[in-house]
């Protein structure tokens, strides 16, 4: 081969590498421009993956805290008259009651011994119905004018058809031989109107209204229907009333009659009065009971009614603050102990499932899963 050829030659691989080197630096430029690609990628998926991790950290403060609302709500859902201080009206219809008292194993109804209260006759009746034989059962003979004797008694015990009992007051009008004066005579001093009802009347729709908490439209509408007695909302508010202002003298009493007591039990509820929330104070012993309505249910009420601030015996109560720092001994009421245990137990079992869930799965986590048995 000659030098030409040589050269030629020489030149066509120089031209190979040329078209080599080319290609390479094609294939370079590719890869980085594709590494430049994949870093911004990157970039990007970092920039996505710290977004994903701020947004899963205020997801679980959101978690964190809708699960606190929960418990909160929950812990709210399951109070009630039998596990807090609530009063019965607030119960759920739903819910059914739970009674804290525990099975005996007697039989409902009485006990062998107990003494019982079976209707009983009375021994002088206010009316005799004889009902008399005329004739013979089996040969039908007149038996009209045979003797007989009560073979056996029977007593229905039943309301007056007349309910009403109208007593007239007369006085008499006289006049003197001597003078000619004309003198007449006094009516009682309860005896104000020509008609009007007695106290019997007034004090049993006082007892309507205020021992049985009959409304007082309702209380009317009952003296109307059972004995015809016509006696207005109003009349039977002057009623209770009057009924109020004379037993001031006895309200006296009972509460000094509960000073003198060694254990006093104090509790409080709401009440309505009008449009307002009251809140009716109850200090009660084994045999007296004293009821005082006032708008506060702390100090400001107790020390109105004046019964806990002259107290130096022992107060059983529910532990309401506004019972500290008067002078009795304070004492808890146990009742109200066991809503407090029954409502941490229902608390306990509503927490039970998600706890014993956390510790399986961190055991599992730990120590693999474990065999389930065959």
């Amino acid at each position: 081969m000659n030098r030409d050829e040589e050269l030629d030659d020489l030149r066509a691989a120089n031209q190979r590498l040329q078209e080599q080197v080319r290609h390479l630096e094609d294939d370079l430029r590719r890869s980085r421009q594709a590494n430049d690609d994949l870093r911004a990628g990157l970039r990007l998926a970092i920039s996505n993956l710290e977004a994903y991790q701020r947004l899963v950290a205020s997801l679980d403060e959101v978690i964190v805290g809708l699960r606190e609302r929960a418990n909160t709500l929950e812990q709210r859902q399951a109070k009630d008259s039998h596990n807090s201080s609530l009063p019965p009206s607030s119960d759920r219809f739903a819910r059914a009651p739970k009674s804290l008292r525990k099975k005996s194993g007697k039989k409902p109804g009485g006990q062998p011994g107990h003494e019982g209260h079976a209707l009983r006759q009375v021994e002088a009746p206010d009316e005799f119905l004889i009902h008399r034989v005329k004739c013979c059962a089996q040969c039908h003979q007149d038996l009209g004018t045979c003797p007989a004797r009560i073979a056996e008694r029977r007593q229905v015990i039943d309301l007056p058809v007349k309910r009403l009992w109208v007593r007239e007051h007369q006085v008499e009008e006289k006049q003197c031989p001597a003078c000619f004066y004309l003198t007449r005579a006094s009516f009682p001093a309860d005896v104000l109107a020509p008609a009007q009802y007695g106290t019997s009347i007034q004090s049993v729709a006082t007892y309507l209204v205020a021992g049985q908490a009959v409304p007082y439209a309702r209380a009317s509408q009952l003296l109307q229907d059972l004995f015809g007695v016509q006696l207005s909302p109003a009349s039977i508010a002057r009623s209770v009333q009057g009924c109020h202002q004379h037993l001031a003298d006895w309200e006296t009493k009972l509460k000094a009659a509960l000073l003198q007591a060694r254990v006093l039990h104090q509790d409080e509820t709401g009440m309505r009065c009008g449009t307002s929330g009251w809140w009716v104070h109850v200090c009660s012993t084994e045999h007296l009971t004293h009821y005082g309505a006032h708008p506060s249910r702390g100090r400001e009420g107790m020390d109105a009614i004046g019964i806990a601030p002259l107290f130096k015996g022992i107060s059983v109560h529910d532990a309401l603050p506004s019972y500290h720092g008067y002078q009795f001994t304070e004492a808890l009421c146990n009742v109200h102990h066991l809503r407090d245990l029954h409502r941490g137990g229902t608390q306990a079992r509503l927490g039970a499932g998600d706890e014993k869930a956390a510790v399986g799965h961190e055991r599992d986590r730990r120590t693999g899963p474990r065999p389930r048995p065959a």
